[in-house]
């Protein structure tokens, strides 16, 4: 996923603000971690640079 993707991006569900949290990224690219809405309290996770944004598959923190 590039940073610049995270200026488009918003929680599926209440449209809220997601913050990022890099496990692993490379020079191009965020390949590992998590997008957090702090609203929802609900995590998107980031799996070998694709962010999925489906609201089925989100974990609570």
């Amino acid at each position: 996923m590039k940073r610049s993707l995270m200026d488009i991006l918003c929680c599926p569900v209440c449209k809220g603000d997601l913050v990022l949290h890099i496990d692993a990224e490379d020079e191009k690219e965020i390949l590992e971690g998590y997008l957090h809405c702090a609203t929802c309290n609900v995590d998107y996770p980031i799996n070998e640079g694709i962010p999925n944004l489906l609201p089925t598959t989100a974990e609570t923190r």
